[in-house]
């Protein structure tokens, strides 16, 4: 054991999140925790963390074990990027300013004996905890999570994404024995995502992340935990045999629970029956009331199996208000560039019940693409074409723009012309029950805003989704439907995503952005992955002979300039020259540097 939660219960919100439950992790294990919004991840990580407490059982931790968690982003005001990563290091660095402060003293005093002495023990205990290697491991790590070019930023100026990033990365340096992870891979992109994978694989502590990214899961743990009904579930093996092990367990809880029915109907039947002959004797039988009596005790102290729910998903129904033109969109030459180029060169046509899915790292230009398709920017250069009759629904990362104050059912009808009962009727498809849609925007979660932009989206004429990131705040269950139903959608959508089951599921036609340009790959996501490493290896060979070519070129020039000094100055010798061997000499100087020009 390494970490266990022995008998926890915790209520929250007036709300019984778990109850008498227990939860084993063993030294080494990579372990998943799933289950609905609101069934307590988040709190079991805080708790295994030791931010939160719980109301009743305890925790048991491993002595001295030390913990990293990813859950918030921390302030650090004035620091830089590299200020924030080299924190990890806070007992190396201490040993290090101890060491230059030494150096300034024996630069200054004759009696260096002690302080040399000193000096050799600090060196010592440097070199010990690995204190050489600190700048190669800040690159390894900044390089994998793609934040290298940011060590010189301000920590506060970065994004959001950006900040989880570095966080993740002073997490990862810290080396610890615990990592606890909530949704890591939410503001990564699909090169960062990959990275964490890896490393994850090759990490020998123990991990527990909190996340809805089902390839993720497959790939980095050997254990999934699932919250339900305040209990813990376990299913040793990554995320597709849990879900196989979950169907199996839901159908022989099912079959338990028929069999059991019966068994119960039998005994009502036999209690009735008794009951009657009882009555129907002359005079009533007394035996067979005792037996019906002794039936109904056995009855009621019969342990009843719970029957087994599904979940309640969204009732999401997409459909394409009427084709549009063969060609949907087409993007000819188009180049974009902000301070530096973003775009250049870019083409492709979308067309009638394509779906497209565009990739690349943050940064890349995948959402000013999408900003150009929706007419909020204009190309520097080339054109963008809208086929006839197109009708866009645009899901926006970051949604709902409205007045913080307002209420979930207003928001709805701000764009959806219904009375309340009509709007409380669709939105309850869309888990939102009771109370729920009177919430105001500023209480919602980010996967309530997702939610009600799909409910508004159902009611709306559309032939061509414009998604960006839809799956990023949805949980398993709305990802599932809202797969489902692209699936059957007879529409055209393009979309961005790091989801890699999201794209393998859906798109059959990848656009990849890289070095300023656009490739598209004809194939699902893995194939695109293939491919584009060619293409990448191309380019960077491309860019290398270039780089040399460049060089070479620059190299001629300098020498070519120094040739020419050496002329000059030997044309303005022979103009003073008097000797006739003086100038023999300087003649033959001359013809050897003209034939190197």
């Amino acid at each position: 054991m390494y970490i266990k939660a022995e008998a926890i219960s915790k209520n929250f919100g007036g709300s019984t999140l778990f109850e008498k439950m227990t939860v084993d992790i063993h030294a080494g294990n990579h372990v998943a925790i799933v289950g609905n919004n609101g069934c307590g991840k988040t709190t079991l990580l805080k708790i295994f963390a030791g931010e939160e407490v719980a109301d009743a059982g305890r925790i048991i931790k491993q002595k001295d074990s030390v913990i990293g968690f990813l859950h918030q982003i921390p302030y650090y005001p004035q620091w830089k990027v590299s200020d924030v990563l080299y924190e990890a290091f806070q007992s190396i660095t201490a040993l290090q300013q101890q060491m230059t402060a030494l150096e300034q003293q024996m630069a200054t005093t004759s009696d260096l004996d002690k302080l040399l002495v000193k000096y050799g023990e600090l060196q010592e205990l440097f070199e010990a905890q690995d204190g050489y290697a600190l700048a190669s491991k800040v690159a390894s790590i900044a390089n994998g999570l793609g934040i290298a070019s940011l060590v010189d930023e301000s920590f506060e100026q970065l994004s959001g994404g950006e900040k989880t990033k570095v966080t993740l990365g002073k997490i990862l340096l810290q080396e610890p024995d615990i990592l606890l992870l909530d949704e890591p891979t939410n503001h990564l992109d699909l090169q960062a995502i990959e990275w964490l994978e890896n490393y994850i694989k090759q990490f020998k502590g123990t991990v527990v992340i909190v996340s809805h990214d089902r390839q993720f899961m497959n790939q980095a743990v050997d254990k999934i935990i699932e919250i339900e009904d305040g209990q813990a579930w376990v299913s040793h093996g990554n995320y597709d045999h849990f879900l196989q092990e979950k169907e199996d367990k839901f159908t022989r809880e099912f079959a338990q629970y028929e069999e059991q029915q019966k068994k119960i109907k039998k005994m009502r039947d036999s209690i009735r029956r008794l009951r009657q002959w009882a009555n129907e004797a002359s005079p009533p039988n007394p035996d067979l009331f005792r037996k019906a009596k002794t039936m109904e005790r056995m009855l009621e102290r019969l342990e009843k199996v719970k029957k087994p729910t599904v979940q309640k998903k969204m009732n999401l129904q997409l459909e394409a208000a009427g084709r549009s033109g063969k060609e949907v969109a087409q993007f000819k030459a188009v180049n974009k560039s902000y301070e530096r180029p973003l775009l250049e060169n870019i083409n492709f046509t979308l067309y009638w019940q394509q779906s497209l899915a565009i990739i690349g790292a943050n940064g890349a230009g995948k959402s000013t693409i999408i900003k150009m398709l929706l007419g909020e920017e204009c190309p520097d250069a080339g054109t963008i074409q809208i086929g006839s009759s197109v009708k866009i629904g645009y899901l926006a990362q970051h949604m709902i723009q409205a007045d913080s104050e307002a209420r979930l059912i207003d928001v709805f009808r701000e764009e959806i012309m219904m009375t309340e009962p009509e709007a409380r009727h669709i939105l309850a498809q869309f888990l939102f029950y009771g109370h729920d849609v009177y919430k105001k925007v500023k209480n919602m979660s980010g996967g309530e805003r997702m939610r009600l932009k799909l409910a508004q989206f159902m009611q709306q004429d559309i032939n061509l989704l414009v998604l960006d990131e839809p799956t990023n705040h949805l949980d398993i269950e709305s990802r599932e439907v809202l797969e489902d139903n692209l699936e059957q959608f007879e529409g055209t959508i393009i979309a961005i995503s790091h989801d890699r089951y999201f794209l393998e599921k859906l798109f059959g036609r990848i656009a990849w952005l890289e070095f300023n340009t656009m490739t598209i790959h004809e194939g699902n996501y893995d194939w695109a992955k293939e491919k584009q490493a060619i293409v990448r290896e191309a380019i960077e060979e491309q860019n290398r002979l270039s780089q040399l070519q460049t060089n070479e070129i620059k190299e001629q020039q300098t020498r070519s300039y120094t040739i020419e000094e050496k002329i000059e100055r030997i044309e303005k010798k022979m103009a003073i020259t008097t000797t006739l061997e003086e100038l023999d000499r300087l003649e033959k100087q001359l013809e050897q540097l003209y034939d190197c020009l």
